[in-house]
């Protein structure tokens, strides 16, 4: 009896992030479509196709330049470019790759000792 009500509970929590999750897309979709030019969406939709995350990272700011009132007009495709390139630096400067090397480091006879280990 337990099992049935907690599987209840469980089907009732994924349906509940289910239609929250639709409705978050729709809302996002409407606004899009209300600050995008029809060029601009494109190039959104095949930037989804090759890497989502950043569609998704370009499409949050542009609608919190909308909800802060910096957009005046619509985004045209060439305004889009330049979105996507502050955000293409922004990830480059977050993913900086640092390597730290040992001190001490190999000589010569290392490696014939690793190799020839009879």
């Amino acid at each position: 009896m337990r099992r049935v009500i907690y599987t209840r509970i469980i089907y009732q929590q994924s349906t509940d992030e289910i239609t929250s999750r639709k409705r978050e897309a729709e809302v996002r979709a409407s606004i899009l479509s209300q600050i995008l030019e029809p060029e601009a969406a494109d190039r959104i939709g095949r930037i989804r196709l090759v890497k989502a995350s950043r569609a998704e990272d370009v499409e949050s700011r542009l609608i919190m330049l909308a909800r802060s009132g910096q957009l005046r007009q619509k985004v045209n495709e060439e305004q889009l470019k330049g979105i996507l390139e502050a955000v293409s630096e922004q990830q480059q400067e977050a993913e900086k790759v640092t390597v730290h090397r040992r001190k001490g480091g190999w000589d010569d006879d290392d490696l014939d000792d690793l190799l020839n280990e009879d």
